[in-house]
């Protein structure tokens, strides 16, 4: 019996496996669609340390986004969504669950902070349906970085520093309508692909059957 040869299944089938990429590409426009859409602000800040004289500045450098890092994962935590919200700004807590679980998650969601290689520049970015509610936040984290960061450091002088005030982006970035659509329509694709193959292989088995049989 010859070899099954999935590529030309597939080429000959491509009607369907199309099928279910813009299947695929429809499910993710409705999810997307059905999600709030959310405005950015980002804003960035640039992580100090005082190591004296005596220290190189490659080894100062990764000292510096080493802190950067941590502060990073920091930002995520309970205890600093409490002191953001108490920090004085204007902050609609009210997109906050009281659940502490529900909580942490949303405001996971609501926060994004990065790190340049390299560097101890760190980039804060917060989402919000309300886009001055989002520059709000980003104000607000920043302000509790620059204003508590020797609490969160340990070892040497450390100062975070505010080098770029928050932008706000002009339209929704989230959720990225694009990026879902394309992703919809190749995991759609590959579902397809799938079924293609499931199916010829089910064919060709049941000819090889009643050829058995005869």
């Amino acid at each position: 019996m010859a070899q099954p040869n999935y590529l030309r299944d597939i080429f000959h089938n491509w009607h369907t496996v199309a099928m279910f990429g813009l299947l695929g590409l429809v499910l993710a426009l409705i999810i997307s669609f059905v999600q709030p859409l959310k405005y950015s602000s980002t804003a960035r800040l640039l992580i100090l340390q005082d190591v004296g004289s005596g220290t190189d500045a490659y080894t100062a450098s990764r000292s510096e986004e080493r802190i950067a890092d941590n502060l990073s994962t920091l930002i995520y935590t309970s205890t600093f969504f409490d002191q953001v919200i108490d920090a004085g700004f204007s902050i609609d807590e009210s997109i906050f669950p009281d659940d502490p679980s529900k909580q942490r998650k949303e405001w996971g969601r609501t926060v994004k902070a990065t790190v340049a290689r390299g560097s101890g520049l760190l980039t804060i970015t917060a989402y919000h349906r309300d886009v001055d509610q989002a520059e709000q936040l980003v104000r607000a984290i920043a302000f509790v970085l620059t204003d508590r960061v020797a609490e969160y450091t340990s070892g040497g002088d450390v100062l975070a520093r505010l080098v770029d005030e928050p932008l706000n982006s002009r339209w929704p970035v989230k959720p990225n309508v694009v990026v879902n659509l394309l992703s919809g329509f190749v995991l759609g694709g590959f579902v397809g692909v799938a079924f293609v193959i499931l199916q010829t292989e089910r064919i060709r088995r049941r000819h090889q059957l009643v050829h058995e049989e005869i």
